[in-house]
């Protein structure tokens, strides 16, 4: 029983971090009914400027813009804001361009491929190709194997929780909060459904839907930021290939909870990553292909649902 808790565990801290993830695509697919390829990589390049901003700066052109040296809290505040920027001017200037009712829907894959690639490569070129240690936001010990400490644990009786465990779960609790407010109890976040539900009867009562699809991309890219610190300082360090993986299992949470629907991004994320944890955790062999349960367990439910479990079934009239 206290080996399928700490499975359990494990399980829920991944889930947090594919939630995140899934419910940054679900903002993205609601308003604009698009599918991000590159959202890992809007993360990952976001992850590397919170690094930058903990250990060397970031500099462009020889001249240092953002200071070094920062706490690891400030640097991650700062990497969200920014890359909330980014994933303005992304739709604004990339996407809005070949995104339309009489454009074809080839040209927006075409450049979110060239997003994925190029971000991926930019990462890599203007801050390091190297696997690097990612400083942790939440209490750790000193550890002679790690430059950046351990995990800190809380012992419960026979189990152990980690700090790590209890950050992610945190991390998924305020965005749901914030997400909540925002879309419940906002003028913005009433604006933002309208345009996810009717675009063209938004811009009809003098909504901005230009506006709030830029809105819609830059809270994306700051989950996308927020999900990709809290990972990597998981894991200890940050590489280019970090949030590939992550990547994967968060559309796989977005698709089994319905790529419409934050709940069902969280519901998925925590099947997904609780069904790898306790598979890679009971099935030794497959510790090299733990997405087989997952996905089998998504497609059973596809096959049943199409839509997801909390997806929105469309009807459209002839």
């Amino acid at each position: 029983m206290d080996l399928f808790i700490r499975y359990l565990l494990t399980g829920v801290g991944n889930g947090a971090v594919y939630a995140a993830m899934a419910m940054a695509l679900v903002l993205i697919f609601r308003t604009t009914g698009l599918l991000n390829l590159a959202q890992g990589e809007i993360g990952l390049f976001s992850t590397y400027l919170t690094w930058a901003i903990t250990a060397t700066g970031v500099t462009l052109l020889g001249i240092q813009i953002l200071p070094g040296d920062l706490p690891v809290g400030v640097a991650i505040a700062i990497s969200v804001v920014l890359s909330m920027a980014i994933g303005a001017l992304i739709e604004r200037f990339l996407i809005r361009p070949v995104h339309g009712p009489n454009k074809s829907p080839l040209n927006v894959l075409i450049v979110m491929l060239g997003l994925f690639l190029g971000l991926n490569a930019l990462a890599q070129l203007w801050f390091s190709d190297d696997a690097e240690p990612m400083p942790k936001p939440w209490p750790s010990r000193p550890s002679a194997g790690s430059p950046t400490g351990s995990n800190r644990f809380w012992q419960v009786g026979d189990i152990r929780i980690q700090s790590s465990t209890v950050a992610l779960v945190i991390m998924l609790a305020v965005i749901c909060l914030f997400l909540y407010v925002l879309f419940q109890r906002t003028k913005v976040g009433l604006m933002l459904r309208a345009v996810a539900s009717n675009p063209d009867s938004a811009r009809l009562v003098g909504i901005n839907s230009s506006r709030m699809l830029m809105l819609g991309w830059a809270m994306a890219a700051g989950l996308g930021a927020l999900a990709g610190s809290f990972v990597a300082a998981e894991r200890g360090s940050i590489n280019p290939g970090l949030m590939a993986v992550v990547f994967v299992y968060a559309s796989a949470a977005a698709a089994l909870g319905g790529f419409d629907s934050p709940v069902g991004a969280v519901v998925g994320g925590m099947i997904v990553a609780i069904a790898e944890a306790l598979t890679v955790g009971y099935i030794k062999a497959l510790s090299t292909i733990e997405l087989v349960v997952p996905f089998g367990l998504i497609l059973l439910v596809l096959l049943v649902r199409p839509t997801g479990l909390f997806g929105r079934k469309v009807i459209e009239r002839v």
